[in-house]
């Protein structure tokens, strides 16, 4: 008989026997979820390359396979990573199932479509991570925003960066209260931010840059965002001031609002972020009023490596402090503003700089011998200024150099020899200065090491070293528009193309054009492709490859050692060429002249533009067809046309040349646009003076395509152009921005050039406007170069000698026979402004007897300025315009900025030039103007709305 004992024990040991087969059942059936989770997720990815998913099978534990990650305690899914594996396809809603999921991280694969509706169940999930991938749609946040965010409130970093995210980015991400990392950048999202983003206080990454979003940025950012070390806003349409409130952010380290439309003044303290590296608020709006003095505060910020402010309408003078940055610093970018004086010698403190932009500024005096204390350089831009004396010979002393850029400038003297020290230089253009002297075989030398020499349009003399013929990486070089004289170095034919480069039939890699080379033209290596060398403008060579036609070379007779005396080499040459005379006929005498007068007319535009025949530009317009006829003037027609060869959409210039002064009117044009740059004024790309298929001579200058057309079609819209832009109307900003534009390109032609240059021909037909509605001077065809000192033509030319211009437009003075100068363009100026505002030509058939354009204006201000504006403005429309749908200005504010700029028409139309205005002036007054409209904000602030 068992006893009582014993069978006690007996069902003890059973009952424990049991629970732990229970436990295991249990175990097993939660893992089994996790199992076929992981296996429907695998199930969704159709493409793996490497084949890393291929562990996920029964040969071991699911938590061993790659990429799976699992709690110790529970052995369930706690992470996936799966970054970086070439994996594509879509998210499966199974994911779900791995309720234990912490982090999901799938980087950098080509995930796409939505993400499930279930990820929200996910109640433990802490890190969503999908950056880089293609994730789309408008819809992709859909079910983020109709369920409930608060099931994973637990999340503290979503990562979503260079996915194709569209749409508004939803309110409902609020939610997630203790985010501390959100990135959406470089996706599609549009319209506003939410306002309760900015109030998620535990966010210290917030990037949302590269994308499509607007409106103003809050002020008090810095009080809800304290905890903001990285800030990321970039590149998107962001407008109004940077907010002041930031500098409470204390602990920001990057602070980045580069390519918006921000205006008003920089923050003068943000110099107390001790943190602060990175600083870039480039390509915006933003203005110092003639003061640069936050700079000084920025020395403060002891641990800043990159500061860029390029881009922008920064005015005044540098200060010396600008020495006090940390040394540190490696990148400075300050190009593309209205910065005025000379460049510190107290820049030679900043010795850790790398990258130093100071291009298309106003910049004047000498580059300080300081500057070359900066060891570390590497990349120098200070073209496009008016920089003088010489050419420092402590720019040896940077031998890390890779790109020197000094081009356009007023420099003088010789180019040091010094900088043949600089053995990493690439690129090293000084081109349009006023440089003499020769070119040394130490500077040639940097040939061995550089892609790109240009030292063309200078005044440089002497001959080119033969050391030339040594350049290995050379894929450009320019000596053109110089006075270099002797033969053509034979080392040259070393030179060999690159492939990638000989396969552009339209690249010219080696320019010796307009010097004084006289002898034998080499026919090997660059100097066998016709297309990559250019020699014209050298009347004293021959030979060469037989496309160049230039004359047979003389023969040369050795006699012990020696050629014949140079004097012996000419008299045979002028019997050999009269011999040739009188055997050819008349053809081709006359073909011969013909490739000489289209050499010499081709010139003026062959810096560095492409070379394009006619067959080209026929078959760019298709055959100049009327269907691609898109303007019609007195010397010629204008023809849209894409070049073949990549497909870039032009505006070919076709001069009439059977109308009188069409030849003079193309010189005149390319001579201008030779030696003009400035963002608002038309870009040219080259000029071709050629013979068409008939045998006529054909000239053309071919223009980057404004696709916005002229002012013209905007302000008095036809049929045809209505059809182009729907509806045909410019708003208020526009027209500031278009007013603004014109006159900072007058400014340049006046004051900014090394001579005075008077356009002669301003009217709306002559500014084109980009897709941006930016505006650009166009048709240069009676432009005139003036004497710096006496403002007079350097031609001695008296309007008298014809009226130029178009009526309307032209100045009073002309019909009494004035000399031209600047204050004629600002008569032209104030008419075309008057215009711009009233929508009314000064041809008008209202304006009879007394009554002109200039009087219907002048007895309108102050009180009756509603009466006379185009009737496309409302000035209701104006004054409750707001990106945020609120009213921003009030009818009284557009009435006196309306009031201001028509004054400024007014002024500057007067009839006695000595009352007009001077540009610059007139500069000052439309900023002005625009901040009586605007308050705190600025230019272009509401632009990219204006447009929905």
């Amino acid at each position: 008989m068992i006893s009582k004992s014993k069978v006690l024990s007996c069902s003890l040991f059973l009952f424990c026997i049991l629970s732990k087969l229970d436990l295991v059942e249990s175990r097993t059936t939660r893992n089994e979820t996790d199992i076929q989770a992981l296996l429907a997720f695998k199930a969704r990815i159709p493409v793996d390359p490497d084949g890393v998913l291929t562990s996920w099978n029964d040969s071991q534990h699911f938590c061993s396979w790659q990429g799976v990650t699992c709690g110790r305690r529970h052995q369930r899914v706690t992470a996936l990573n799966l970054s970086s594996l070439k994996l594509a396809g879509e998210l499966s809603p199974h994911i779900a199932n791995l309720t234990f999921l912490r982090v999901i991280d799938l980087r950098n694969n080509n995930f796409r479509g939505l993400i499930p509706q279930e990820v929200t169940r996910l109640h433990r999930l802490e890190e969503l991570a999908l950056t880089n991938n293609s994730i789309g749609g408008s819809k992709v946040f859909y079910y983020l925003q109709t369920t409930s965010l608060g099931n994973i409130s637990s999340l503290l970093q979503l990562s979503m960066m260079q996915n194709y995210l569209e749409g508004n980015i939803p309110s409902e991400l609020w939610q997630l209260s203790d985010l501390i990392f959100l990135q959406l950048s470089s996706n599609n999202f549009s319209g506003t931010v939410p306002r309760q983003l900015y109030n998620i206080s535990s966010i210290y990454h917030f990037s949302l840059a590269d994308n499509q979003l607007q409106g103003q940025i809050p002020p008090h950012i810095g009080f809800t965002l304290p905890n903001l070390k990285f800030i990321y806003l970039g590149m998107n349409k962001f407008s109004g001031p940077i907010p002041t409130s930031l500098i409470n952010a204390s602990g920001l380290v990057q602070l980045d609002m580069g390519s918006n439309a921000l205006s008003g003044p920089i923050p003068k303290k943000l110099g107390s972020l001790q943190n602060l590296q990175t600083l870039n608020f480039a390509t915006n709006f933003l203005e110092s009023s003639n003061d640069l003095n936050f700079l000084t505060s920025l020395t403060n910020c002891t641990h800043l490596i990159s500061l860029g402010l390029s881009q922008n309408n920064l005015t005044g003078v540098l200060p010396d402090s600008i020495g006090n940055f940390s040394a540190n610093l490696f990148q400075l970018r300050i190009g593309v503003n209205y910065i005025s004086g000379t460049i510190p010698k107290e820049i030679g403190n900043l010795v850790g700089l790398q990258w130093l932009g100071l291009y298309e500024n106003m910049l004047t005096g000498s580059i300080p011998d300081s500057i070359g204390k900066l060891s570390k350089l590497k990349y120098f831009y200070a073209f496009t200024n008016r920089i003088i004396g010489d050419i420092p010979h402590s720019l040896g002393n940077m031998t890390q150099l890779i790109v020197l850029h000094l081009f356009d400038n007023l420099l003088e003297g010789g180019i040091p020899t010094s900088l043949g020290n600089c053995n990493y230089l690439e690129g090293f253009d000084l081109s349009w200065n006023r440089l003499n002297g020769t070119i040394s075989k130490e500077v040639i030398g940097l040939c061995s090491f550089s892609i790109e020499l240009n030292f063309s349009s200078n005044s440089l003399t002497g001959t080119l070293p033969p050391e030339v013929g040594n350049c290995k990486n050379l894929d450009f070089l320019d000596v053109s528009s110089n006075k270099l004289h002797g033969e053509i170095p034979s080392s040259l034919e070393n030179w060999q193309i690159p492939d990638y480069l000989g396969e552009l039939p339209l690249f010219t890699n080696l320019n010796l054009s307009f010097n004084s080379f006289e002898g034998k033209v080499p026919t090997k290596g660059v100097f066998d492709n016709i297309s990559a060398f250019s020699i014209v403008g050298n009347n004293e060579l021959c030979g060469g490859i037989q496309p160049l036609r230039l004359p047979t070379c003389p023969t040369e007779i050795a006699k012990k050692g020696k050629k014949f005396p140079r004097r012996a080499i000419l008299v045979t040459g002028i019997v050999l060429f009269v011999v040739l005379f009188l055997i050819c006929i008349y053809a081709i005498k006359r073909r011969m002249s013909l490739s000489k007068e289209r050499e010499g007319t081709a010139s003026p535009l062959e810096k560095n533009h492409l070379k394009l025949s006619y067959a080209e530009l026929l078959h760019a317009t298709n055959e100049f067809s009327s269907a691609n006829l898109i303007g019609k003037g007195r010397y010629g027609s204008v023809y849209k046309g894409i070049l073949s060869f990549d497909d870039q959409t032009v505006a070919v210039k076709v001069l009439n040349l059977q109308q009188r002064g069409a030849d003079r009117t193309f010189k005149a044009e390319c001579e201008a646009l030779r030696k003009l740059r400035h963002r608002n004024l038309v870009k040219v790309i080259t000029s071709c003076s050629s013979i068409d298929f008939q045998g006529n001579d054909f000239k053309a200058l071919v223009f980057e395509l404004m696709p916005n057309g002229s002012l013209e079609t905007w302000l008095h819209p036809t049929p045809s152009s209505t059809e182009l832009h729907n509806p045909p109307s410019l708003n208020l900003i526009h027209r500031l921005n278009i007013a603004i534009d014109v006159a900072s390109a007058l400014d340049y032609l006046h004051s900014q050039f090394d001579k005075p240059v008077v356009h002669c021909d301003l009217k709306p037909s002559n500014i084109l406007l980009d897709a941006d509605l930016t505006a650009h001077i166009s048709d240069f065809g009676l432009t005139r170069f003036l004497s710096e000192t006496t403002e007079e033509s350097v031609t001695g030319q008296s309007s008298s000698m014809g009226i130029r211009g178009t009526m309307g437009y032209i100045p009073p003075e002309y019909g009494m026979g004035k000399e031209i100068s600047t204050r004629s363009d600002v008569y032209s100026y104030g008419i075309v402004l008057m215009e711009l505002f009233t929508g009314k030509r000064p041809t008008d058939s209202i304006f009879t007897g007394e009554l002109s354009l200039r009087e219907y204006v002048k007895t309108a201000i102050p009180d009756h300025v509603a009466e006379i504006v185009d009737t496309w403005l409302s000035f209701e429309d104006e004054a409750v315009f707001d990106q945020n749908g609120q009213s921003s200005r009030g009818i009284g504010n557009v009435r006196k900025c309306l009031g201001s700029v028509l004054s400024i028409g007014v002024s500057c139309s007067a009839d006695s030039p000595s009352e007009r205005l001077n540009i610059g002036d007139v500069l000052r007054e439309l900023h002005k103007a625009i901040n009586m409209l605007l308050g705190d904000q600025r230019r272009r602030a509401l632009q990219d709305s204006v447009q929905q």
